[in-house]
């Protein structure tokens, strides 16, 4: 008899043992000719050597499994010590799955887009207006990369600008302060990856989430990088980011033109960006319009009625509707340019 110890990395046990040891007490089932104890993240083993290398194998297996969908039941442990597919493995163009196992994959035409332009550049800059996904589909890439090791890191960052308010003095540490502009990364993330393992990667710098001025000086190595609200960065705080990418790095920049929260007098850096480096090899501009809203049925119609007031403005020569909007020259038509990535 032999004993050996199996390390469930990368995953949490929790998901692996199930509610109450469910999981666990069925896969011991399977194994009867084993001694099988489990504490925290690590199975102790004790029996037959053969019997032995099909459960190291099998509990691999599942721990692959839990991995990728963030969820198993009784059904799939059993197809996957049968050898047989599961009903998650049948699913196709998901790019990762949520806690609760559900697929993750684009649900447009111009999102399917976005996710191509990624898998050919190395620098994305996706342009719509809200609820169209930007967030959610960056961060998915960004978390699907760093599951298959293709990076060691994902660093999340954008302008700390109120949104058409000031909130004044904020109290707290620094992270106290910067966490209200960052909260909507928050989101994303924990809907991606369960909590403690989130919490346990954010403590490892494994993700890390900074305002934009935290940004100078850094040099992103094998990392994702994502850049969101950058409709509200200056011509050189864009520039700043742009310049920090380094050896096996992908920027996804994201934003939408017709929420500029900037001063009066101040000209949007990515509008700049997106007017200089059009063309460039290895850099792509993917354009999402209202019909790539995810959200609620009413907001595709809220977007549609302002554009509508916006163009109407433009015609009529009206007050645009803020200040902001007016410095930038309202709802720029030329925003919408032509798709550019290289295939």
């Amino acid at each position: 008899m032999i004993e050996k110890h199996i390390i469930l990395e990368d995953i949490d046990p929790v998901t692996f043992y199930g509610v109450n040891n469910m999981h666990f007490q069925m896969i011991k089932s399977l194994f009867p000719k084993l001694r099988i104890v489990a504490r925290d993240n690590v199975i102790r083993v004790l029996g037959d050597e053969e019997e032995m290398a099909a459960f190291e194998e099998n509990v691999e297996n599942i721990r692959r499994h839990v991995l990728k969908y963030n969820a198993i039941d009784d059904e799939d442990i059993l197809d996957i010590v049968k050898g047989k597919q599961t009903k998650a493995d049948s699913v196709k163009g998901a790019l990762i799955y949520n806690i609760s196992g559900k697929p993750i994959k684009s649900r447009s035409e111009h999102q399917q887009q976005l996710i191509d332009a990624y898998e050919a550049n190395d620098m994305v800059f996706a342009v719509g207006p809200a609820g169209t996904g930007k967030t959610y589909l960056s961060i998915a890439l960004a978390v699907k990369a760093l599951k298959d090791k293709v990076v060691r890191r994902i660093i999340l960052s954008r302008p700390a600008v109120e949104a058409g308010e000031k909130l004044g003095f904020l109290p707290g540490d620094m992270k106290d302060k910067i966490d209200p502009y960052l909260q909507p990364l928050y989101d994303a993330l924990e809907d991606m990856i369960p909590a403690v393992k989130l919490q346990d990667m954010m403590e490892k710098n494994v993700i890390q989430i900074a305002p934009l001025a935290f940004m100078r000086g850094r040099t992103l190595n094998d990392a994702v990088v994502i850049l969101e609200e950058a409709q509200n960065t200056t011509p050189a705080q864009i520039r700043m980011f742009l310049t920090r990418m380094c050896m096996n790095t992908k920027m996804i920049i994201n934003g939408d033109m017709t929420q500029i929260d900037l001063p009066r007098g101040q000209r949007s850096g990515l509008k700049e960006a997106i007017s200089i480096l059009g063309g460039i090899e290895g850099l792509a501009i993917i354009n999402l319009t209202q019909k790539d809203i995810v959200r609620h049925k009413l907001v595709t119609r809220i977007v549609h009625a302002y554009e509508e007031y916006d163009h109407k403005c433009v015609q009529q020569q009206l007050p645009p509707r803020s200040a902001a909007q007016a410095t930038d020259g309202g709802h720029d038509e030329t925003l919408y340019v032509q798709n550019n990535h290289k295939q």
